[in-house]
């Protein structure tokens, strides 16, 4: 592999696709997905990046752009310096699981929305990481979301828990709870309604979506 001077960052696929959860579920976007240790992967530099980002876009009618996949926001210096060099035509969005607060503040001023996963692993201390997350982007002044992705041993005192704190922390939070995956398959438990419920009263702007499963829907 070539040596490069900079960042850089391996990438394990830039493609369009259909986002499956969060506040742009159903949108058509461009997926960058930053690659886990055992990925194919390619190395991509600022330029190298900038440059395939505006040739995809320019070919393909897009809602946005997703930053995700294995801990985007450690390959903060990689995005800064992209979104720098390049303009985007459409908003670009970050995902992340929330475990990286000070990278958060540090990129949130770069994207239009920063879109935190909790998927309740890590316990209280994982939790906290996840609300220091969102009140970041809210003095960064930008749009954020918390998607609540609870497991089947999740309790809806947990997820009720994690929604007072986000309002605690940033009022502004766009709240989606999830049903628990293959909940898409069959009748919806009629605890979603109650829960929905309960987290409107908590903090207004809390909604239920549906994933989108694979094929079409991607992270």
């Amino acid at each position: 592999m070539a040596r490069t001077t900079g960042p850089a960052a391996a990438i394990a696929g830039i493609a369009p696709g259909v986002q499956s959860q969060g506040v742009w579920a159903g949108r058509r976007q461009l997926f960058v997905r930053f690659a886990a240790e055992a990925e194919t992967a390619v190395l991509y530099t600022p330029e190298m990046l900038a440059r395939q980002l505006g040739r995809v876009a320019a070919q393909s009618p897009l809602h946005s752009i997703a930053l995700g996949g294995r801990d985007a926001l450690a390959n903060d210096e990689l995005i800064l310096a992209t979104l720098r060099m390049w303009t985007s035509p459409v908003p670009v969005m970050i995902e992340c699981d929330g475990q990286r607060p000070q990278l958060v503040e540090r990129v949130a001023g770069c994207v239009a929305l920063v879109q935190v996963t909790y998927e309740f692993a890590g316990g209280p201390a994982a939790r906290e990481q996840v609300v220091a997350s969102l009140a970041a982007t809210a003095r960064a002044g930008r749009e954020h979301a918390l998607v609540l992705a609870p497991r089947d041993d999740t309790s809806d005192v947990e997820i009720l828990r994690c929604v007072q704190e986000a309002h605690a922390a940033a009022p502004g939070t766009k709240i989606v709870v999830h049903p628990v995956p293959g909940a898409e398959q069959g009748p919806l438990d009629r605890r979603y309604a109650s829960l929905l419920e309960q987290a409107t009263g908590i903090h207004r702007d809390s909604r239920l979506v549906m994933r989108i499963p694979a094929p079409v829907g991607g992270r």
